[in-house]
């Protein structure tokens, strides 16, 4: 058993961050130069013959279009965040990306009512906003330029409305639906899975209308690559909504004090060739190789993949500190932990290795192939 102090550091956010909106973290995705670049080109095109302006003009009214849809993903998105929170879940922040956006809660939502409250918040707000778009592209003259944004907005937000309503995941109307089967089952994992399956459909069903609008030529050129990405990334949200919910049936199975891997002190300084034959001669081959030093202070953890990859002919010749990482730098669970606290773990602290501690002990090791293939038995996985 060893002794040592753990440090947590914060995971790291994907996207640039863009400040705070209602004290949520708001961040940007990359994909965000891509949407800007082909929806100001439709549109530039659409404002030119529909308002008899420019080159200039038009990329300046296309620009203006993608700033006011952008808003209104984000206030979709906000309609999310702040149910949730006005329900106790902390949002960890929203995401703008190519294909919309999303919230990142703190947890899943405790029961089916306010797991169906949460989804249907987005997609009522966006239904909002395109009313009140309709009611503006009525109000305002034909042919100028409100009129024209105005109906624009008044289409992308139905659209989006409708399309979120849709019941399958990972949209809006899947969770809905996950809501509903959980309600009637009493099995979350259940109704996760259903509407992971049904949003397949919805997937395929997206394609089909992609192939026919094609066939019609009725979708301008940028479109079509935009909506099979769409139809894609549909498939593939839906397939991982599936394979969390088997992975949710597993994690009571999870009990690190039988999963973790035990330890073997090594001194520092000592070669790898003399660590490995002192662990193979122990009978312990799957024992975590921790390093100490002089005072039997652990300081470091020998990193199978860099050990491995280290020729046998020099493995006399190198030490264990050289293909070690630091305990500091490793992520920790206590050895109590849930299969729940321990999936959080992993999903916030990618690695390969996890310190598994009582108190101020590490008491042992948990690997990630170890892990998956507990969750995900007829997985392949590197071990």
């Amino acid at each position: 058993m060893a002794r040592v102090r753990q440090r947590t550091r914060p995971p790291r956010r994907p996207g640039l961050s863009l400040g705070r909106v209602f004290g949520v973290p708001l961040r940007a995705d990359a994909s965000m130069l891509l949407l800007t670049v082909v929806v100001t080109v439709l549109y530039a095109a659409l404002a030119r013959r529909q308002l008899d302006l420019g080159q200039l003009g038009g990329y300046l009214v296309g620009l203006g279009f993608v700033v006011s849809l952008l808003g209104s993903v984000l206030l979709h998105e906000l309609g999310h965040a702040l149910t949730a929170r006005r329900f106790g879940i902390g949002v960890r922040g929203i995401t703008l990306e190519l294909l919309g956006g999303y919230t990142e809660m703190d947890r899943d939502a405790p029961t089916p009512r306010i797991e169906l409250l949460i989804s249907l918040a987005g997609p009522a707000v966006s239904a909002v906003l395109g009313v009140g778009a309709i009611a503006a592209t009525l109000g305002l003259p034909t042919g100028t330029l409100g009129h024209q944004l105005a109906f624009q907005l008044a289409v992308s937000n139905v659209v989006v409305a409708i399309f979120n309503s849709l019941p399958g995941l990972p949209l809006d109307g899947g969770r809905a639906l996950r809501a509903a089967v959980w309600a009637l089952t009493r099995d979350r994992h259940r109704g996760t899975e259903v509407a992971g399956w049904v949003g397949r459909a919805v997937a395929l069903g997206t394609l089909a209308l992609v192939v026919a609008l094609t066939l019609r030529r009725a979708l301008a050129p940028l479109a079509l690559p935009l909506l099979l990405l769409v139809a894609v990334t549909l498939w593939r949200g839906a397939g991982q909504s599936v394979r969390l919910a088997r992975i949710g049936r597993r994690l009571p199975l999870v009990d690190l004090a039988r999963l973790a891997r035990p330890l073997l002190p090594v001194p520092t300084g000592t070669p790898l060739a003399e660590a490995q034959r002192r662990r193979d001669s122990a009978g312990t081959p799957d024992a975590a190789l921790i390093v100490v030093d002089s005072t039997g202070r652990p300081v470091a953890l020998v990193d199978p993949a860099r050990a491995a990859a280290v020729p046998p002919q020099r493995r006399p010749w190198l030490t264990v500190d050289e293909v070690a990482r630091g305990l500091a730098a490793l992520p920790a669970l206590p050895v109590g932990a849930d299969g729940e606290r321990v999936l959080e773990t992993v999903r916030t602290h990618p690695g390969a290795q996890y310190l598994v501690t009582a108190g101020e002990d590490v008491v042992g090791v948990l690997h990630i192939a170890d892990l998956a293939q507990l969750l995900e038995p007829k997985r392949k996985t590197n071990t």
